[in-house]
């Protein structure tokens, strides 16, 4: 079988911020690709979707996992360049959000008085699948399992890709404030990489750098740690940055990650990694 990479599309979290602050680790919000050989799936369409979506010509055959469908995970779906095109077939999986059928809730967004292309009138073939709990399915020679854990607003989903003995959990959006959920761990045993919403320090979660952010769905790079460690993976990737968190304090916040597990990173746009190989670049 062919490579299993990872590139970074969008890290952020919440609301994109471009500027001269964020120019290291960048300022779009959640898209992760994952190459799998000939195998092209998309976790989430936060704006850094645009990006990748401009790198796809001719013909496009892609699979996209929504965590969920807050604003700043879908975002950039109205903006991707390959709906525009007949040639394009998407697939989005996802999970229903406060009682919305999950296709419903992606039209929405491209409903007058917001966006002038309705979600009907786009010339891709799209096609929508609803998620439940602890659902395992297969997209081509990849084994997809999804687990549903809290998030306000209607929840969120973790995902696992395995493909050749190798696995990327990806699980962003998640508050874990007293210990690591028991499901979460078992989808992230002894993954390759962890991919995990890291959008704060312990001290902000708890509010003694200013309000308190307990009940705000995010979580911090100590619970990164921590989960990391329990569930032996590979490499931890702090993930959903702060907006607020600019290049030097993502810098330190990385350099304390790694002393509670020394395979930290923190993502950053342009990084792909070769999960197989081994190997970590920077595109250009």
């Amino acid at each position: 079988m062919g490579s299993m990479e990872v590139q970074f599309w969008g890290v952020r979290g919440s609301v994109p911020v471009p500027g001269a602050g964020t120019q290291y680790f960048g300022g779009n919000t959640s898209c992760v690709e994952v190459r799998c050989g000939e195998q092209r799936i998309v976790l989430d369409a936060g704006t850094g979707l645009r990006a990748l979506g401009n790198t796809m010509h001719g013909d496009a055959d892609v699979t996209l996992l929504l965590s969920h469908l807050h604003w700043d995970h879908i975002q950039g779906l109205p903006f991707f360049p390959p709906l525009y095109r007949p040639t394009t077939r998407l697939t989005i999986y996802g999970a229903s959000d406060a009682g919305v059928p999950f296709g419903s809730a992606l039209a929405r967004q491209m409903c007058p008085p917001n966006f002038p292309v309705q979600w009907m009138d786009l010339p891709a073939a799209i096609t929508t699948h609803t998620l439940s709990d602890r659902q395992r399915f297969r997209v081509g020679d990849v084994t997809v399992r999804s687990v549903h854990l809290d998030h306000p607003g209607g929840g969120v989903l973790a995902y696992r890709l395995t493909y050749d003995g190798h696995s990327v959990v990806y699980a962003t959006d998640i508050e874990q404030p007293h210990a690591i959920d028991r499901k979460l761990r078992e989808l992230a045993e002894g993954a390759d990489v962890l991919i995990f919403d890291s959008q704060y320090t312990p001290a902000e979660y708890r509010g003694e750098d200013g309000p308190s952010r307990v009940g705000w769905g995010h979580s911090t790079y100590e619970a990164g740690a921590a989960l990391a460690r329990q569930a032996s993976v590979g490499e931890y990737v702090l993930f959903h940055h702060d907006p607020s968190r600019q290049d030097e304090a993502m810098i330190a916040l990385e350099g304390r990650a790694g002393r509670l597990f020394h395979r930290s990173r923190a993502a950053r746009e342009g990084l792909v990694m070769d999960i197989k190989a081994r190997q970590v670049t920077h595109a250009s």
